[in-house]
């Protein structure tokens, strides 16, 4: 059983051995099973790190020293972190799992010389859709000889404990001990050329384009944002670089002699393009191949030697849905940015921000940094998290769009500008500046917006409307923040996000008997939208995982069956109906939320179902847990399958409260095409008459028979022409991301005017 190994080469593992090989190693054995381009290697599993801690007699050790952190102190972190890692560093391997690493090297290196490796490290929740801040552990680069091997996984795996990994699992609430470590061992790729590549632009969220950012030498310095990178653009559908942007590099990392240094490059070497257009196309072919392979966008890191491509990591974006918000454009507004511009950088994370500015220059000074502030400094590593969370806004002086930096502030929903050149010498601590992440530039002093922009704000936050306006959710970190907009509730909260922060798949938990720890953790998520929006009402729209999507759980591949059309496989209803056990435990986390915590503005909407018998067995469920329809407990279904809209009317005499036009699904099943699928995305089209014929027939049918009808896809907050539409023919409803929220308020409140003077 691959459970019991100490050592697995990359061809035995894939995709869903997360829990033996961590995200990265899981990764590297599935891209190379499907044939990419991917240098050698062996992992040391986490069973062998788990094996080491209790031959030491480790875990009640670390247990101790853990209970005296202090998280709001650094200093305390820090003092932790080391006892830990000495204990960790002073441990002793057994002979065989020494023999076994000293066999896989060897046959790694071939039978001349030992081969030069990169030591990875790979945490077992890391690299997930959900798993922010990768990269938290040690790599180790041009490891070369069995004793140097053997003490570099050693420091790995006492990186598992460094003081931002300590920190990061507290936040998270992951046990120290159930998250582990694995080792990936991989031939060392002496990089002339290095960089990381989207298959999505991470800032807008455009899924037309594949980004890739290129540097000289080892990829360390583009990840640490230590190097600005050239910059370069790509149309997924065709393969044309749609831009370039060169910058200049003053140095690379290197091996040189038995060391990594950084060399200084000539101003002229350094000011060049650094990979050939080709090499461009060359990627974005892999980078739009993997993203069909793994049916989500990549961040991948790449190297070139000797003109050969190579891929060694990959891993989800896990800033999806985090765009820039449209500001009102106003001449007086552009002459003040224009009379305040301090500095110019990339566009890191979208959003414009004033506060007063603090430079720190290393992770060591992170404590000077307060609540409110703007954090500058050189650049960011995983050890200014803690005060990046505190912060408003990120600026750095180098750095590219997939640097720390940008990634990080991606997650944390703030502004950012990374590569902006200088920035920790003419800003002074306590000034006053702007940052607009979307366009890459910092001012002088607070935004202050004109007259007519602020107005325009206040009539916003004023306007009240007959067609109420929710929000679409899914973070309940977002919760607090969100309920301060204009939103009547929240109209669609996904279910997907929080099961996958629980990380393992629900039956996984129901076979181990821990059942109950997923109820827990899912009522303390729906906790948090249902404080925070209260009485407004808070629309859970029930589990829809599609099986590739669950597969990616720990336990998932124990119980996802392969599909080769997830989209149209089991999913939604028809799974509650099947195997009613995890929706059980949904039901049952609703009913902790409304009758223990006393929030009845909570609700039921179910998704994906086919047939009206489907329904009917859902809503037996329902009833059979306790949970009954009345004024305060509202059952939705979700209509996003053509038959919803022609037995529709069947659909609603099965008794139910509302319906939420899915106008993504519905869309893409009425003209039979995938917008995700850039071969044939330019047919979708939520304006197609055939689609506007279906969300008419929806809407006034549910205004004939008096019940609720919504909408929660993307088309309400993108085409104001169809909203007038949809609230022309009745609809009761719209849920929108939470920058749509004011922009839609608007166009509804225009659309309701007009129809009044009719």
């Amino acid at each position: 059983m691959k459970q019991n190994k100490y050592i697995l080469w990359f061809s035995e593992v894939d995709k869903h051995d997360i829990e033996l090989v961590g995200g990265k190693g899981a990764n590297l054995g599935e891209m190379v099973k499907a044939s990419f381009p991917v240098p050698n290697g062996f992992i040391v599993t986490s069973h062998a790190y788990y094996t080491y801690l209790k031959e030491n007699n480790l875990v009640q050790k670390i247990k101790h020293i853990l209970n005296t952190a202090n998280l709001e102190k650094p200093e305390s972190l820090m003092q932790v972190s080391k006892h830990i890692k000495k204990y960790i560093m002073d441990g002793k391997l057994s002979e065989e799992l020494v023999k076994e690493i000293f066999n896989a090297y060897k046959l790694l290196s071939g039978p001349l010389e030992d081969a030069l490796v990169a030591v990875r490290s790979s945490a077992t929740a890391e690299d997930l859709p959900t798993a922010s801040f990768a990269g938290q552990q040690e790599t180790f680069l041009n490891v070369k000889g069995e004793a140097v091997l053997v003490q570099k996984i050693k420091e790995a795996w006492a990186s598992l404990f460094n003081e931002r990994a300590i920190f990061y699992r507290e936040e998270q609430k992951f046990s120290h001990f159930k998250v582990g470590i694995a080792i990936p061992v991989q031939k060392m790729v002496q990089s002339e050329k290095s960089g990381v590549m989207f298959s999505i632009d991470p800032i807008t969220n455009d899924k037309s384009k594949i980004i890739i950012e290129a540097i000289y030498g080892l990829g360390e310095l583009i990840v640490q944002g230590a190097a600005t990178p050239d910059h370069y653009e790509v149309s997924k559908k065709d393969l044309k670089i749609l831009s370039k942007s060169t910058a200049y590099q003053k140095t690379m990392l290197k091996k040189v002699g038995t060391e990594n240094k950084e060399v200084k490059l000539s101003e002229n070497e350094g000011s060049k393009q650094k990979i050939t257009d080709n090499n461009i196309m060359d990627l974005a072919l892999l980078g739009r191949k993997l993203e069909k392979h793994y049916y989500f966008p990549q961040d991948t890191e790449w190297a070139i030697e000797k003109n050969t491509l190579y891929l060694v990591q990959t891993r989800p974006v896990t800033t999806l849905g985090n765009k820039a918000k449209d500001e009102k454009v106003n001449e007086e507004d552009e002459k003040w940015k224009k009379a305040n511009l301090l500095l110019k950088g990339s566009p890191a994370s979208p959003g414009m921000v004033s506060g007063p500015a603090r430079i720190i220059k290393s992770a060591k000074e992170i404590g000077k940094v307060l609540s409110g502030e703007v954090l500058v400094a050189p650049q960011t590593n995983p050890d200014f998290v803690p005060a990046m969370k505190k912060a408003v806004a990120i600026v750095t002086d180098a750095g590219g769009r997939t640097s720390h930096a940008a990634i990080v502030s991606r997650e944390l929903g703030i502004p950012a500008v990374v590569g902006a050149e200088n920035a920790t010498k003419q800003i002074k601590n306590g000034m006053v500046i702007t940052v607009n992440g979307s366009l890459g530039e910092i001012y002088k002093g607070s935004y202050i917006q004109s007259e007519e922009a602020k107005g325009f704000a206040k009539s916003v936050l004023r306007i009240k409307t007959r067609t109420n306006v929710y929000v679409n959710l899914a973070q309940p970190d977002l919760a607090e923040k969100v309920a301060q907009k204009n939103a009547d509730g929240i109209g669609l909260l996904r279910a997907e996000f929080m099961i996958a922060n629980i990380g393992t798949h629900p039956k996984k938990l129901i076979r181990d008997g821990k059942g109950h720890v997923f109820t827990e953790k899912l009522t303390e998520s729906l906790l948090k939208f249902c404080k925070a929006f209260h009485p407004r009402p808070v629309v859970y729209r029930a589990s829809d995982f599609k099986t590739n999507e669950y597969r990616n759980l720990i336990g998932g591949k124990d119980y996802e069956p392969h599909e080769e059309n997830p989209m149209l496989g089991y999913r939604g209803a028809f799974r509650y109906v099947s195997d009613p056990n995890v929706f059980n435990l949904e039901l049952e986390a609703i009913k902790r939320v409304r009758n223990k915590h006393h929030l009845d503005n909570l609700w039921l909407m179910i998704p994906f179902v086919r047939t009206v018998e489907e329904l009917n067995g859902v809503m037996k469920l329902v009833e059979k847990s306790g949970l009954k329809r009345s004024s305060s407990f509202k059952l939705w279904v979700m209509v996003e399958i053509p038959s919803n809209v022609i037995l529709v009317e069947d659909f609603i005499k099965c008794g139910i409260d509302g319906v939420s036009i899915g106008s993504n699904d519905l869309t893409m099943l009425i003209l039979g095409t995938d917008r995700d699928n850039s071969e044939v995305a330019q047919i979708y089209n939520e304006r197609n008459p055939a689609v506007l014929w279906a969300f008419e027939k929806i809407i006034t049918t549910c205004k004939k028979h008096h019940i609720t009808c919504s909408m929660c896809g993307q088309a309400p907050s993108q085409y104001p022409d169809l909203v007038e539409k949809l609230v022309e023919w009745g609809i009761t409803s719209v849920s929108v991301s939470p920058d749509a929220i004011d922009v839609t308020r608007e166009n509804i409140a225009i659309v309701e005017k007009k129809l009044d003077k009719k």
